[in-house]
C-alpha cells in the first residue's frame, strides 16, 4: 500500500527556513551547547520537506515506544479486545539507565489494562509501564513495523539502535497519513501523542494556542547525551512534522535548541502561509 509519498528532492521553497536552522545549530555548536543536531522538516500541505545532517545517527531512548504503540495497535488488530488484557506490575524494572525527564509511573503491585499502560508509555514516557508492556510484545511483529516502513529491523540483543532524524520521522508520518494502521488506530494514537506532557523542546517553542502531539527520548552515553523530538503540529494555517536529533554533554541544555528550532519554524511558516494566502 501507499504509505506516503513525498517529492524526490528538497524544496527549494522551504530553503530560507533550512538556513534559518542552519545558523542557529551552529550558534548552538559554537557556544558548546551542542555537538551535533540534525532536522527533519515535512510540510503536509503541499508535501515539501527539508531535511539537515540526514546521515547522522542517534540513539533514540523512548522515542521507540512510538514504534512500540504502533504495533500493539497491530497486535489488536488480530487480537481485538487485546488493550482491554490486563498486566500486573509485580516486579519493578531494574536498570542502569537514568532517566533527566520523568513523570508519572504506575505503581508496584497493581494491575493496568494494555490501553492504559499504552497511556502512560506515551503521555508520561513511564519506563515502568513499557517494561511491563515489552514483556506481552511481539516482538516480530515489533520487527515488522520496521521494516514495512523501510527501515533497518532493529537488533534487540544490540545496545543501541541508531536511527536518523528523517528516518525517524516515518513512524509520524505514516500514524498523520492513517497508512499503516487503519484510521480509526491512527487518531487513536495520535490523540495519545497529543497527551504527552513534556513541555520543553518543540512545545516551548509554539504559541499555547498551538496542537502538537509529540515524543521524545533521551539517549546515548553520560560523555554523548542525545535528545530527540518528533512532533505533528497543527496550527491555523498549516500542519508539519518536525523532527530534531540532538547531542552534547549535558542534557538539560538540550531542550533549548530544541525549543529555538521550533520557534523559528513555526514563524517561518506561519509566515510563509500568510503570504501565500
Amino acid at each position: 500500500p501507499l504509505m506516503y509519498a513525498e517529492p524526490v528532492c528538497e524544496s527549494d521553497y522551504l530553503s530560507p527556513i533550512k538556513r534559518d536552522i542552519e545558523s542557529i545549530i551552529t550558534s548552538f555548536k559554537v557556544s558548546g551547547v551542542i555537538r551535533s543536531a540534525s532536522v527533519y522538516l515535512r510540510e503536509f500541505n503541499n508535501g515539501e520537506w527539508i531535511s539537515i545532517d540526514d546521515q547522522k545517527r542517534y540513539s533514540p531512548g523512548s522515542l521507540l515506544k512510538v514504534p512500540e504503540l504502533i504495533t500493539f495497535m497491530k497486535m489488536n488488530e488480530s487480537r481485538p479486545g487485546l488493550l482491554d488484557s490486563k498486566l500486573v506490575y509485580d516486579r519493578p524494572l531494574v536498570t542502569n539507565k537514568t532517566s533527566t525527564y520523568l513523570s508519572k509511573s504506575i505503581q508496584l503491585g497493581k494491575s493496568y489494562t494494555i490501553r492504559e499502560l499504552l497511556h502512560y508509555m506515551i503521555a508520561y514516557s513511564d519506563n515502568n509501564a513499557t517494561y511491563l508492556l515489552n514483556q506481552f510484545m511481539d516482538i516480530p511483529t515489533f520487527k515488522k513495523v520496521f521494516t514495512d516502513l523501510g527501515l533497518k529491523e532493529p537488533d534487540m540483543t544490540a545496545a543501541e539502535y541508531g536511527i536518523t532524524a528523517k528516518e525517524y520521522s516515518t513512524f509520524m508520518k505514516v500514524l498523520y497519513n492513517g497508512s499503516y494502521l487503519d484510521l480509526k488506530d491512527s487518531e487513536y494514537c495520535t490523540e495519545l501523542l497529543s497527551e504527552c506532557d513534556f513541555k520543553k523542546g518543540l512545545v516551548a517553542g509554539l504559541p499555547p494556542e498551538c496542537k502538537i502531539a509529540h515524543k521524545f527520548g533521551e539517549g546515548g552515553t553520560s560523555s554523548n547525551m542525545h535528545l530527540g523530538e518528533s512532533g505533528l503540529i497543527f496550527s491555523n494555517r498549516s500542519t508539519y512534522l518536525l523532527t530534531v536529533m540532538t547531542s552534547g554533554s549535558e542534557m538539560d541544555q538540550l531542550p533549548q535548541v530544541i525549543e529555538a528550532i521550533s520557534k523559528a519554524v513555526y514563524s517561518k511558516m506561519a509566515n510563509r502561509n500568510t503570504s501565500k494566502g
